[in-house]
């Protein structure tokens, strides 16, 4: 059985950091990754990363946020940084295996102005 765990979202000022981890287990992942639904919007791509570490975000975190892996832990993490109010969002874990995608239950990440 597949699960994906969560843990690392809070309440930041802006400015501030924040690191996401998602720990996965019941399966080998291909690409990993994180996405976000802010209030009112649509679930978007933050980041997503391969088993042998080529990343890629979406433009509006690129030069922030950092993604990475370790495939021994089957864990992915999302560092950022210079946290916007814009960045507020519900952020959700996803991971790949060969049969379908996974998706954590999601962590709330809220930036004050």
């Amino acid at each position: 059985q597949v699960q994906l765990v969560e843990s690392g979202g809070g309440l930041v000022q802006a400015g501030g950091s924040l690191r996401l981890s998602c720990a996965a287990s019941g399966s080998i992942f291909s690409i990993m990754g994180w996405y976000r639904r802010a209030p009112g919007k649509e679930r978007e791509l933050v980041a997503t990363v391969t088993r042998g570490g080529t990343t890629n975000y979406v433009d509006s975190v690129k030069g922030r946020f950092t993604i990475s892996r370790d495939n021994r832990k089957n864990t992915v993490y999302l560092q950022m940084n210079s946290l916007t109010p814009e960045d507020t969002a519900v952020y959700y874990c996803n991971a790949n295996d060969i049969f379908r995608g996974y998706w954590g239950q999601g962590t709330q990440v809220t930036v004050s102005s």
